[in-house]
């Protein structure tokens, strides 16, 4: 497969990255020199715009703020048969990146992540054991073996990006396209590439800890979303234990005296059972309103794009 003859769109989203976007435009000019380099701008209040524009690069704005809305954007504008996707912080390995849209097109893959490597001047610590941490638990409810699942680095289908319907607004958009690719089974690989340090002057956009908050919130919003039996019967076994606990001293009085002496608490026990209760028909109800909206994603992502489309090139 000659690439040269694909439609290539590469999105770079970026805010205040002065001192590095021009050279991660030129970088993939270079490898990719008949491709259209897209960059998207959040509001920079530095020289970015102009420093990519010099660097030649198609530049357009989203005001509202957040990498989600950004990518959202992106995703909703651009038509191509292949979408790559990185930072405009100069950090991400740009000569692997036609091995990255080869291994998808040759593949007939949706999504290739280009996972990093993590050395510790280029990669906090706090990042790397956050990474981990979310990876791990993605993959324990998605039954999947992803060692990155925050990469921004990534290569995608026109019909994986034309039929994700993005709802994140800020740093989850890597989470989301994750988790979509891996609820609806779609193929996904993971392909390591370099991972280097931001140039001197420019600054990271991600704070630790609040976002990486944000981003937890989102995987249990997720969850709840996509696996609503499993969190909702969770939620019930919860109150049925608390039920328990509040309501089995109450049964045991009754059986030594006759007597129901704390009214106010088995009150409560019964409540909490009732609850426990309506939690689990709302998972068993919910469970099928997500398979019937999951049979209605997949048909549309079939009929958007023939899975042999690269081979009509």
């Amino acid at each position: 497969m000659d690439i040269k003859k694909l439609n290539i769109a590469v999105l770079l989203p970026c805010l205040n990255e002065e001192g590095a976007i021009g050279n991660t435009v030129s970088a993939f000019k270079q490898e990719l020199p008949e491709a259209k380099i897209y960059v998207y701008d959040n509001n920079s209040t530095d020289n970015t715009l102009n420093e990519a524009k010099t660097a030649g690069a198609i530049v357009r704005q989203e005001l509202r703020p957040g990498k989600g809305e950004v990518v959202r954007r992106m995703f909703s504008d651009i038509d191509a048969d292949v979408y790559v996707m990185a930072d405009g912080d100069e950090t991400y390995d740009t000569s692997c990146i036609q091995t990255l849209i080869n291994t998808l097109v040759s593949s007939h893959l949706d999504m290739v992540i280009g996972t990093r490597s993590t050395p510790t001047k280029a990669y906090p610590k706090g990042h790397i054991l956050g990474n981990k941490a979310f990876s791990a638990l993605i993959n324990k409810f998605f039954d999947a073996k992803l060692t990155d699942v925050f990469s921004g680095y990534r290569v995608m289908s026109r019909r994986f990006v034309k039929t994700i319907p993005i709802i994140s607004d800020g740093f989850q958009i890597e989470t989301e396209l994750t988790v979509h690719a891996l609820h609806h089974k779609l193929p996904i690989l993971e392909i390591p590439t370099n991972y280097q340090s931001r140039p001197e002057g420019t600054k990271s956009k991600l704070r630790t800890y609040s976002d990486g908050i944000k981003i937890l919130s989102f995987i249990i919003y997720l969850i709840r979303d996509i696996k609503p039996l499993l969190f909702f019967s969770f939620l019930s076994f919860l109150f049925i234990v608390a039920s328990m606990i509040l309501g089995i001293p109450v049964i045991i009085d009754f059986i030594h005296t006759g007597l129901v002496e704390r009214v106010p608490t088995a009150i409560l026990a019964s409540s909490i059972g009732i609850i426990s209760i309506i939690s689990l028909f709302t998972g068993l109800i919910l469970d099928n309103v997500t398979k019937g909206r999951m049979n209605l994603v997949l048909l549309n992502y079939k009929n958007h794009y023939p899975v042999n489309s690269y081979e009509k090139v």
